[in-house]
């Protein structure tokens, strides 16, 4: 069986220099090649059209850019574009493109399905296969910007996977977008999302970035939390409350709050008193989502009404809600819909 080529992502600037200076090249060549491989996000030895062809072969038999393989793609009624990718080692992983104007935002997977369980996502049905790497998750985002030819405007990691769960490779794919020599997205556009771990969220309190945050709450009721999330059953909402005031003293960001709309689950009038109180006087905004389609899934959205009633309720203690317009539903590319399989 052939050795598996190495991601030429994986290399530092330092080690890029070295490596060119072992082939015999020019100083300037490592600005070009550095240039191709992040700036560019090119993802084919071929398309660094002013390095020398034999250069280009010789780096071709000993690495891959990005190794990632479209293996299908749908297109919405809304612009929006679904992409299943498989990863050098035949791992398949979703991420979705959505294009508003001049604006580009990706939304990437941080790893191939999740151990977290919750009972309306797609995702949490298949399991854990694995988590991504720094570099297969700035991949994704190569990949949707290259398709669409414009360079994304802000990146959600809210894919496929718990990213907290999968912290240390989750921030540097992060850092690769916000670099320079990476993507150079602002930090404030590009925003993770966790379900509630709570030591990550102390520990991504004290990061140097300002890095956006956004938490998958969907209930401030316990027992209807647990039912929803079982993955992070052992992190209280009292712990979560706490880590969050916490996190906005240390950084002075508004957080977000995830809320998928379930009727008669969690838009009843508990649930919303429940809301009111865990946001009421805390620095937060409230994103509400309609649920998206599940098949096989017991849940249904709740009215537009309702979700109009949140809002309401919502600012009249002081907290700002907005519902959110999904994306990309009609190929199952809207938030809970991805998944990693082949035939999806």
């Amino acid at each position: 069986m052939p050795e598996q080529k190495r991601d030429i992502r994986t290399l530092t600037y330092a080690e890029l220099g070295g490596l060119l200076e072992g082939l015999g090249q020019p100083r300037f060549r490592l600005a070009q090649l550095d240039e191709w491989v992040w700036r560019q996000a090119v993802t084919s030895f071929d398309e660094m059209t002013n390095l020398p062809k034999s250069l280009r072969s010789t780096l071709a038999e000993r690495f891959v850019v990005g190794g990632t393989e479209e293996v299908a793609r749908r297109t919405s009624g809304d612009g929006t574009r679904k992409y299943l990718l498989r990863l050098p080692d035949g791992t398949c992983v979703e991420c979705v493109g959505m294009p508003s104007g001049p604006r580009l935002s990706v939304c990437v997977s941080t790893q191939a399905g999740c151990a977290m369980g919750c009972a309306f996502c797609a995702t949490g049905r298949q399991g854990l296969e694995r988590s991504l790497s720094g570099e297969e998750i700035f991949a994704q985002v190569a990949h949707v910007s290259a398709d669409f030819a414009m360079r994304p405007t802000s990146v959600v990691l809210m894919g496929q996977g718990e990213p907290f769960a999968n912290y240390d490779e989750t921030l540097r794919g992060m850092r690769m977008l916000n670099a320079e020599r990476g993507m150079g997205i602002g930090a404030r556009h590009i925003t993770v999302s966790t379900c509630g771990i709570v030591p990550m969220i102390s520990r991504f309190a004290n990061e140097p970035e300002q890095f956006t945050l956004a938490v998958s709450l969907h209930s401030a009721v316990q027992t209807t939390r647990n039912e929803l999330m079982p993955g992070v059953r052992k992190f209280s909402l009292v712990h979560l409350h706490d880590v969050m005031h916490v996190y906005t003293e240390k950084t002075g960001r508004r957080p977000s709050y995830e809320y998928a709309l379930i009727a008669g689950v969690n838009d009843t009038e508990p649930e919303l008193e429940s809301l009111m109180n865990f946001c009421g006087g805390t620095l937060c905004h409230v994103n509400l989502i309609q649920l998206n389609d599940v098949e096989g899934s017991p849940f249904r959205p709740s009215s537009p009404a309702r979700a109009e009633a949140f809002v309401r309720a919502l600012g009249s203690v002081g907290v700002q809600a907005t519902i959110r317009r999904s994306r990309g539903g009609d190929i199952d590319a809207a938030c809970g819909q991805l998944r990693h399989r082949v035939d999806s």
